[in-house]
């Protein structure tokens, strides 16, 4: 009886095992049906340095017909889109708050990534100011290459409008995907050297990681360091706004000097990446291109939609994978946020005039720099902490909580700067400054 029992046990364990066996090839070989759908054998040999889109989309179909895409103008939306317009006309206080600066004489609103080197091209900023050719490092597909030719910091001081002429691509596959592999990589030097500067091994990162590091290759705040004017992320202590400004500070560092207060100004370029870092999604290990390029299917293939927009114009596949409200309920949670954002952006602006005004009023007078010191400081605090959520590009959603602190603090820092100087003028026998509304 013990010998049937034991029989029948080993036969049952040897049917688990040979079931558990045809359903791991069935998977097996169901993966490999998917990979090979949407890695198809290669239509033509790619060289490493391939950088025409049109070629890889022989080989990779799904991405580069979502990829194009990008050149479509989708409209506005209520903070954004990819309809260009002049952000100095429509809001103008942004003349006055870089006064002395190129971003005073042209700012629009960003096209799509098919347009990064046609808009960089065409700015006002290339004429008006002798930008290094550090700019083309994210708005031109050859940058890599003539990285390797020129080498890093020979690249990055020569002169934008020297190079201008070989530059003929803006976003490309290679910039983000290895042509033999469509692994991730990252192709730009500053953040590799960011990264390693903060002890993080980029080449160990997980693939979700990858998904948002390839975007931190450009969606960040940079600077151009010394006479070389080398592509360089302010993060030595950190990737907060006040670790940034401390960076700087550390050795007095300034894009340009205020053209009516003369303060040591800093110019915040767009930076997503910190902002992100600091919010829910970041928390949670949504990347960037889980809500700019989710996940779609065409056919029984899954694969990243390669059309860089705003989830807005894509809530379902982007929010509801999540979130599962309706589409109206998503959107209003979205204009809560940006409207919020919105209404601290203007209530900054019109303290930091407010300040400029005061400080004037008391040089006017004939207060001193060395007088006005602690004003022109809470200046280029208060301004940098503005410019560091108006030149952010999801109008405070990345992080909502973040986006009110730094406006609180830039507000705060104005109307400071504000009554630094009428305490100046009063001292000096002089009227104050109208207060701004």
């Amino acid at each position: 009886m013990r010998k049937s029992i034991l029989t029948y046990v080993a036969i049952f364990a040897v049917a688990v095992i040979l079931t558990a066996a045809v359903a791991a090839v069935l998977v097996n070989i169901n993966t490999r049906k998917q990979e090979a759908a949407e890695f198809p054998l290669r239509v033509v040999e790619m060289a490493e340095n391939e950088l025409d889109a049109a070629v890889w989309g022989q080989n990779f179909p799904r991405q580069y017909n979502t990829f194009v895409r990008t050149e479509e103008n989708l409209g506005q939306t209520p903070f954004g889109g990819s309809e260009p317009y002049s952000k100095l006309e429509r809001f103008p206080a942004m003349i006055r708050l870089w006064a002395g600066y190129a971003f005073s004489k042209d700012h629009n609103e960003d096209r799509g990534h098919f347009y990064a080197l046609t808009d960089q091209k065409q700015t006002q900023r290339v004429q008006i100011v002798d930008q290094p050719a550090a700019c083309a490092n994210c708005h031109a597909g050859e940058a890599p290459q003539l990285i390797a030719q020129m080498g890093w910091e020979e690249f990055n001081r020569t002169p934008f409008n020297d190079i201008k002429d070989q530059l003929h691509m803006g976003s490309t596959c290679a910039d983000c995907h290895d042509p033999t592999t469509m692994a991730l990589r990252l192709t730009r030097p500053a953040l590799i050297n960011a990264l390693e500067a903060k002890g993080i091994d980029w080449t160990q990162a997980t693939r979700q990681e990858m998904r948002t590091y390839v975007c931190a290759q450009c969606h960040v705040e940079y600077y151009f360091l010394g006479e070389n004017k080398v592509l360089t992320f302010p993060w030595s202590q950190g990737t907060r706004i006040e670790d940034i400004q401390a960076h700087y500070d550390s050795y007095g560092f300034k894009d340009w000097t205020h053209a009516e207060t003369g303060a040591p100004m800093l110019k915040a370029q767009h930076p997503e990446f910190e902002l992100y870092s600091t919010g829910i999604h970041a928390r949670s290990g949504v990347s960037c291109a889980d809500c700019h390029m989710p996940y779609m299917r065409d056919g029984s293939v899954k694969v990243s939609d390669h059309w860089l927009r705003s989830p807005l114009f894509n809530l379902n596949n982007s929010c509801g994978v999540c979130h599962k409200q309706s589409e109206e309920e998503l959107r209003e949670r979205v204009s809560i946020i940006q409207e919020t954002t919105a209404g601290l952006l203007h209530r900054s602006e019109d303290a930091l005039l407010a300040a400029i005004d005061a400080i004037v009023a008391a040089k006017a007078a004939g207060a001193t720099d060395e007088q006005l010191a602690e004003a022109l400081q809470l200046h280029r605090s208060s301004s940098l902490r503005w410019d560091f959520i108006s030149s952010e590009n999801s109008t405070g959603f990345h992080s909502p909580q973040e986006a009110a602190r730094v406006l609180a603090e830039s507000i705060d820092m104005a109307r400071q700067a504000q009554l630094k100087a009428n305490q100046i003028l009063a001292e000096l026998g002089q009227p104050q400054a109208r207060a701004g509304q």
